[in-house]
């Protein structure tokens, strides 16, 4: 299967899953849903730019761009890392402003069900993508451009698979609702990090492509 075309697999099921995630998240008050749905949403427009990335990476060159356009991917990547760590500090942001205002009502069921589902969804799609992600130790552009997106994915399932965990927790007791802005709060930390590593690579290929040949 072609890269393109993985990328395309895993952009319809971010698109499935967003309309079920806002609307669960909404009905049962949960910070860590709606995080998983905005999340996904900007998942869709990263690989969208990715498969905008690879397009350019591979017309031909033209006059007015002798070399074609070999930063493509890493400018790509550099978005996807971008956005991914936007959003987790806005989530950070909400659920530490959730803890310590005090904690809502959370629906737990309806939690469990639709981030168990978005945990099993986005971890066929890591799959999918980890079938062409390359070697993750390379600073190759294209591979740092699928790593990000590989990353997001597998942090996206991680991610679904806490906020189910937590709804689970509160179904259960009947309480603790102070485990879902408290789950969405770890979860997007380690995220945040991911992305910043991952931010560091794509900075040093950006510089490596703008030397000149020796």
């Amino acid at each position: 299967m072609s890269r393109p075309a993985r990328l395309t697999i895993v952009l319809v099921l971010n698109l499935l899953l967003v309309a079920g995630l806002v609307t669960v998240g909404l009905s049962a008050n949960s910070i860590g849903v709606l995080a998983e749905g905005a999340d996904y949403l900007a998942d869709a427009a990263g690989i969208g730019v990715s498969l905008l990335a690879i397009w350019l990476s591979e017309r031909p060159p033209t006059v007015g761009r002798p070399h074609g356009h070999p930063t493509a991917a890493a400018l790509a990547a550099l978005v996807n890392s971008g956005w991914l760590l936007i959003l987790s500090l806005l989530v950070i942001t909400g659920a530490i402003d959730r803890l310590a205002t005090g904690s809502h009502q959370v629906h737990g069921l309806p939690v469990l069900i639709v981030s168990g589902i978005a945990a099993v969804v986005m971890l066929g799609g890591a799959l999918i993508l980890a079938g062409d992600a390359g070697n993750l130790d390379n600073d190759d552009s294209g591979d740092l451009n699928m790593r990000a997106i590989l990353l997001d994915t597998a942090a996206d399932a991680a991610a679904a698979a806490g906020v189910a965990i937590a709804g689970a927790v509160i179904l259960v007791v009947g309480g603790l609702y102070w485990l879902d802005p408290a789950v969405a709060l770890v979860i997007s930390a380690v995220v945040a990090c991911q992305a910043i590593r991952l931010l560091r690579q794509v900075g040093g290929a950006l510089r490596q492509a703008r030397q000149p040949a020796s």
